[in-house]
């Protein structure tokens, strides 16, 4: 079993492809600045993912998914503000938070899992 078998993992691509579609709205001087930043944190939490899942150390696949969260929390962030700067909508927010809470509760669960497995 690989990180693409993983429906975090796939669930996480998903998303990426999402954040871009959603920024393609944004205003141009944002491209790199905000836009910049929320595609790079974006794109971390797949690729923690993916690094995680092929280490071998319990230690620091926990970690790698503790990364990930930390980037679901920097986009979600980001995405507040450009809700208050007027770039996105509220539904677009609400659909974006609606896939990051989706996301950080697999991560979560993987965690909770793992560390139950590494205790037995």
């Amino acid at each position: 079993m690989t990180h693409k078998d993983l429906d975090l993992w796939k669930d996480s691509i998903k998303f990426v492809t999402y954040v871009y579609e959603v920024t393609k709205k944004f205003p141009k001087e944002q491209l790199y600045n905000l836009v910049s930043q929320i595609k790079r944190a974006a794109i971390s939490v797949p690729s923690n993912i993916a690094e995680c899942a092929g280490r071998n150390h319990k230690n620091e696949f926990i970690q790698f998914l503790y990364i990930a969260s930390g980037s679901l929390s920097e986009i979600e962030t980001q995405f507040i503000i450009s809700t208050n700067l007027k770039y996105i909508d509220s539904n677009t927010f609400d659909n974006l938070s609606q896939k990051i809470n989706k996301i950080r509760s697999q991560i979560f669960g993987l965690i909770k899992s793992l560390k139950k497995y590494y205790s037995s």
